[in-house]
């Protein structure tokens, strides 16, 4: 079995952050959020490292990270635009951003021929969910059985508000059954204790502190492309005339599920989780990374 390849989810333009926060500094030594996935991905056992991006990123990324990574694992470029003819899709569709996740990582599907696996540039994942990832691609899964990491709802809330959040559902076996959104999610103290609820139409439901959430940290081999070209096709037929609809990794994994086409083996991991969404978010992952660096988690320089 061939390691598997990281696809690293970097094509966004961060509006809301201000910059380019896949390039922007967190570690003690400038080191990016993922600067810290890919060295966990390489002590997990991962061989290759593919960025999709937008095409002119390329130069600045190559010259962030090439000089870091050559000689520690190979790395490949996926650019994602607004080019549909390479999909079969004879139409040009004037839109402000390219068309989601999903449409993303099909981006690949000329450069990927080995399991892989999906994740965010901006969010940090810690080691244990790498390693798992790792074994559970290089295991000989079959071709229509995927994965995605479960991460404990509680260990990726934040205290200074209310998160969206794609809660798992997931059978005896461990197979996700369906993700249910849950747009405002939150920590509230109730007799003293922290425990999480969720809003919608203004109605508050607990959530178990054992919930498990995706994070966009997913599991597939190459059979996955056919499958999400084809819903991919059918996605666009269907939004040509709307600019913002997105095609979403679990828009594909929902679709899979419930046509019977493919498994998704939801993976547990303790790790707790975190990302950057605003520039006030920033202060607080410097301080969580410098934490873990502190605690010799990971060495003060990763490279």
């Amino acid at each position: 079995m061939s390691k598997p390849t990281l696809l690293i989810l970097a094509a966004g333009m961060a509006s809301r952050y201000g910059s380019m926060k896949q390039t922007d500094a967190f570690g003690p030594n400038g080191e990016t959020i993922i600067d810290y996935s890919i060295y966990d991905a390489i002590r997990a056992g991962f061989g290759k490292i593919s960025f999709i991006i937008r095409r002119e990123f390329e130069e600045k990324f190559r010259d962030i990270f090439e000089p870091k990574l050559n000689g520690r694992i190979a790395t490949d470029y996926v650019f994602q635009d607004f080019d549909l003819t390479p999909f079969g899709i004879d139409k040009e569709i004037e839109r402000a951003k390219p068309w989601g996740t999903a449409h993303a990582v099909l981006s690949a599907r000329n450069q990927i021929n080995e399991p892989f696996c999906v994740i965010n540039a901006d969010d940090f994942y810690g080691y244990e969910a790498f390693e798992k990832m790792s074994k559970f691609l290089t295991a000989g899964v079959k071709d229509d059985t995927f994965s995605l990491m479960g991460y404990q709802i509680d260990k990726t809330l934040s205290d200074y508000g209310s998160v969206s959040r794609g809660v798992c559902q997931v059978d005896d076996e461990g197979n996700m059954t369906g993700i249910d959104e849950r747009i405002k999610v939150y920590f509230k103290d109730v007799d003293g204790q922290k425990r999480i609820f969720y809003e919608e139409d203004g109605k508050e439901t607990e959530l178990p502190r054992s919930s498990r959430v995706s994070m966009n940290f997913w599991g597939f081999t190459p059979a996955v492309f056919a499958e999400t070209e084809a819903l991919f096709k059918d996605f666009v037929a269907a939004n040509e005339h709307n600019p913002k609809a997105e095609f979403f990794i679990p828009l594909v994994a929902d679709a899979l599920i419930k046509s019977g086409k493919a498994r998704f083996k939801v993976l547990p991991t303790s790790e707790k989780w975190f990302g950057v969404t605003y520039q006030e978010d920033k202060p607080i992952v410097q301080e969580s990374i410098a934490r873990l660096v502190r605690d010799g988690v990971y060495p003060e320089k990763l490279f």
